[in-house]
């Protein structure tokens, strides 16, 4: 009887684990919660599948700052880039703009094509590239050697024009193929929606987006949700990352001559 009750008892758990782990990947259950004791600064990430974003409203849903998606690959533009761009400016929001990484283009026409595309303004943000597996690409894995070559050439060029030292977005799995050990002296974003990096992480990580299934007021498009992040650090560390990652347009003569 006693060997029963046992048996009884572990097939409870698990069936009870399993369907956590359900409600989990299937976003009905949120387990990461950084306190906004120990990461204050927070913002947003958005693209086209937020629709038209009220930036007004959004910038006060207790967010700091927005990254704003402007390019893919070597041709492709975010059709909301430009429409967020302008009307995020006129908030009080930081904001920066990033690139998702191609791994069919080279990384020199990925980098002209979002400079063709992205203003270098004052204040703004460094800018980011957004490495991450797609299609069949997630069991395909593109060579390891040639990637960092083309994404190398992407950061150069993207720091010679912007001023300042790129950031990188990348997965748990894009982060330990390509990035760890390679690109550590670049800020890195890292994605873990699952549980905070802090358990894995070799490194210092910048920024961490932590929920992909937020709401929030001051969009309409067909994606009602969206990705909320954190910065590490304090409000003074902020305020210190915003000095060192902040572009100037001072250093346009120096670059054009360097150029």
């Amino acid at each position: 009887m006693k060997k029963k009750l046992w048996t009884g008892a572990a097939l409870f758990v698990l069936l009870d684990a399993i369907l956590f782990g359900l409600l989990v990947y299937q976003g009905k259950i949120t387990i990461n919660h950084p306190s906004e004791e120990d990461y204050p600064i927070r913002g947003v990430d958005v693209s086209y599948y937020q629709g038209e974003i009220d930036w007004g409203i959004l910038a006060e849903e207790n967010i700091d700052f927005a990254f704003i998606k402007a390019t893919e690959g070597s041709s492709h533009i975010d059709t909301k880039f430009k429409e967020n761009w302008e009307q995020s400016g006129k908030t009080r929001l930081k904001r920066g703009a990033y690139h998702f990484f191609s791994f069919e283009s080279t990384g020199e026409a990925q980098a002209e094509h979002f400079i063709s595309v992205v203003p270098k303004e004052e204040g703004m943000l460094s800018p980011v590239v957004d490495i991450e597996f797609y299609g069949d690409r997630f069991y395909n894995k593109p060579d390891v050697e040639e990637t960092r070559k083309q994404l190398q050439s992407l950061l150069d060029r993207l720091e010679e024009y912007y001023g300042v030292k790129p950031l990188i977005y990348a997965t748990e799995s894009s982060y330990s193929t390509y990035i760890r050990g390679a690109f550590d002296e670049y800020p890195l974003w890292i994605r873990n929606i699952y549980f905070s990096p802090n358990m894995g992480m070799p490194g210092k990580w910048t920024f961490w987006q932590y929920d992909s299934d937020a709401k929030l007021q001051g969009y309409s498009g067909e994606e009602e949700h969206i990705d909320l992040n954190v910065f590490y650090g304090s409000e003074k560390e902020w305020t210190d990352f915003l000095e060192d990652h902040s572009i100037s347009v001072q250093c346009d003569t120096t670059l054009i001559q360097n150029r």
